[in-house]
């Protein structure tokens, strides 16, 4: 079978490469699933890169999530379409643990399970966590992205007012449309003065996917007592964070991480929130871009593709 693998962290382009090794075989507990459907989330490049919260056992395919087929499993029948999340997912066949498999259900296709997981329940679980209710205020960095798309269509369900910010003046008129507030292009537009126009006390929450100099800007929008959830560095710098501000205006600033969260929910938990995103999804009252498909064999391709300034939607290897 064939597989994206690297033998050290680097760039992408640089140090992934394909090549031919035996099919694996199940072990106890475990289902062999013939993938389908891969997307490229910013982890996957991280990870091959060393700058993930994982570190690669090396030598390691890329990739975390994926749809496939089960092929062999004590639990599933031969032939279940199902999603998951696994390390190095680039590849034909894999390995997985039974608990791990998530069936998808009838309607969704693999393009779309195959991003079904990471970014929609990233962006329900963390307005989860926020607890934001109708008349909440939310400002999210990295707006045009997949999880931030979903993230606006999310909280405008729930009534909440979202701000997002942008670093391409195109890309405003697709987020109001989904349901943001509003959207500033970063690029052109002050970010403090613009939200402090539309909330002159601040906002309650800020979602950060960036760091940097943006997320120690998105700290300052916040209303006294306002908490700050940082997932992401898409920057790969960190948040210069203001001591004086957290002080004074009783800020706080927290990590999270889908991991972390998704092992707290316990069953009933983790029911739920498949249901309500997977729900959404089936009903198209979540939306989700496809840019273009590649071959794993276009993988070099694909990476190009997905590194292109001004992409709207998904990169995915079928």
């Amino acid at each position: 079978m064939k597989q994206v693998v690297f033998y050290e962290t680097g760039l992408p382009e640089n140090v992934l490469q394909l090549e031919e090794i035996e099919k694996p075989t199940p072990a106890k507990g475990e289902a062999l699933i013939r993938i389908t459907a891969r997307n490229i989330n910013p982890s996957d490049v991280m990870f091959v890169q060393g700058l993930y919260g994982i570190t690669p056992k090396l030598p390691s395919s890329a990739g975390f999530e994926a749809a496939g087929v089960v092929e062999e499993s004590t639990k599933f029948p031969a032939g279940t379409r199902v999603l998951f999340t696994s390390i190095g997912t680039w590849k034909e066949y894999t390995c997985v643990s039974d608990a791990g498999l998530i069936p998808i259900p009838d309607g969704m296709s693999d393009e779309v399970a195959c991003q079904a997981f990471v970014n929609p329940v990233t962006a329900y679980g963390m307005l989860e966590t926020s607890r934001l209710g109708k008349g909440g205020t939310l400002l999210i960095t990295a707006g045009a992205s997949a999880w931030g798309k979903v993230v606006i269509q999310l909280a405008a369900m729930r009534g909440i007012h979202v701000i997002a910010t942008v670093r391409r003046q195109d890309q405003k008129q697709t987020l109001l449309d989904l349901g943001a507030t509003a959207v500033i292009d970063v690029a052109t537009e002050s970010l403090t003065k613009k939200v402090k126009e539309i909330f002159p006390e601040g906002v309650d929450y800020v979602f950060d996917a960036v760091g940097g100099d943006q997320g120690a800007k998105a700290l300052t929008c916040l209303r006294p007592g306002g908490k700050m959830l940082v997932f992401g560095l898409l920057s790969l710098e960190p948040i210069p964070l203001n001591s004086g501000l957290l002080i004074f205006k009783n800020l706080s600033v927290e990590g999270w991480w889908l991991s972390s969260w998704w092992e707290k929910l316990g069953n009933e938990g983790i029911q739920k929130a498949i249901k309500e995103v997977f729900t959404h999804l089936l009903k198209h009252d979540v939306k989700v871009d496809i840019q273009a498909t590649y071959s794993l064999a276009q993988f070099k391709e694909a990476l190009i593709a997905y590194q292109k300034q001004g992409r709207t939607g998904k990169i995915l290897l079928v």
